[in-house]
């Protein structure tokens, strides 16, 4: 059975984003993969959370991932940090990986760029970290957007190295996963890009009715159309996207026949999607709030994840230690 990966940092909710984008895949997914989910507390440390926020933070991803629909029972779910194995194989893949590589990725200039007084070392080795997280349980399959394809590429670059250095076939080159459809990007509510923690463009799993309804009431539009069947511009199209991961196919027929016709009503649409919105993430929101307040049960999650997760890493970290060299005295 194929090895699937997937992880979130620990920072902040989840969002519509996450949802559709993933989350929902996932749960399609865990008869059919061998699954990790796991929540990225290593790599929110490169931004240094403040130590009560970074606990809550861990707490609050699980609950919502448990949520979502991602089943301990059927997948490993576990936090990065209890697997001591991942910083291990983190520490062996820097010695092969090379500054001038790490100094080309996309992201880490854009970390630069946004935070010229936080440029620390984990930024830059962040894409080996995550060829570890990946690599540890080598895994066949990785769902990643856009902005991570050249994360994954690394990691496969890392794959190769590795194994031809020391003459070993350990790591097979991980790839990515593209669900059934294709990729599902979610647009924010600020007229462009996608939705993303970073950009405050977002709707919350955990938002509730009266925040969502605001939210979207306040996205961008623009004056209407004023001629029959126009193209819609991106910040009215990104509405239909969004009316159409959360809508029923005839109230997306409606409303797109009320631009086609130019009598639409924009508050009458924000008003239907708000209302659509709330059906899909008000029920999450009373599982994570349950969840979330049941230690007991999340304890059990965390302890069977972690025990899956180290078995798979300790395999693999012996494989890796014995190619490289370390023996016992």
């Amino acid at each position: 059975m194929d090895t699937v990966l997937s992880g979130i940092r620990s920072t902040g909710h989840l969002h519509l984003g996450n949802y559709f984008g993933a989350l929902k895949n996932f749960v399609k997914i865990q008869d059919d993969y061998r699954c990790f989910f796991f929540i990225a507390d290593l790599h929110s440390l490169t931004t240094h959370p403040h130590p009560d926020d970074f606990h809550s933070s861990v707490r609050t991803i699980l609950a919502e991932y448990l949520a979502a629909g991602l089943d301990p029972e059927k997948s490993a779910i576990y936090i990065q940090s209890d697997v001591p194995e991942i910083s291990e194989l983190y520490v062996l893949l820097n010695m092969i990986s090379y500054v001038g590589e790490l100094e080309r990725t996309v992201t880490f200039k854009e970390k630069v760029r946004q935070n010229p007084n936080n440029v620390n070392a984990g930024l830059l080795t962040y894409p080996v970290l995550m060829a570890s997280d990946i690599l540890i349980h080598r895994a066949q399959w990785v769902p990643v957007g856009k902005d991570q394809e050249q994360h994954l590429e690394l990691a496969r670059v890392f794959a190769r190295r590795f194994n031809n250095m020391y003459g070993a076939d350990i790591f097979p080159e991980p790839h990515n996963l593209v669900f059934t459809g294709g990729a599902v990007k979610v647009p924010g509510l600020d007229g462009s890009g996608k939705m993303g923690k970073s950009n405050g463009n977002g709707i919350y799993l955990y938002d509730d009715e009266k925040t969502i309804t605001k939210k979207v009431m306040k996205a961008v539009t623009d004056s209407g159309p004023t001629e029959p069947d126009s193209p819609m511009p991106e910040v009215i199209a990104n509405l239909f996207t969004l009316l159409g991961l959360v809508s029923d196919r005839s109230t997306v027929d409606y409303f797109t026949e009320k631009w086609n016709d130019c009598s639409i009503r924009y508050g009458d649409l924000k008003k239907q999607l708000a209302a659509d919105i709330c059906k899909v993430t008000l029920p999450i929101r009373e599982r994570i709030d349950a969840i979330y307040n049941d230690e007991s049960y999340l304890s059990e999650v965390v302890a069977s994840g972690r025990e899956k997760a180290r078995a798979s890493a300790a395999a693999t970290l012996a494989l890796v230690k014995q190619a490289v060299g370390f023996k016992a005295f």
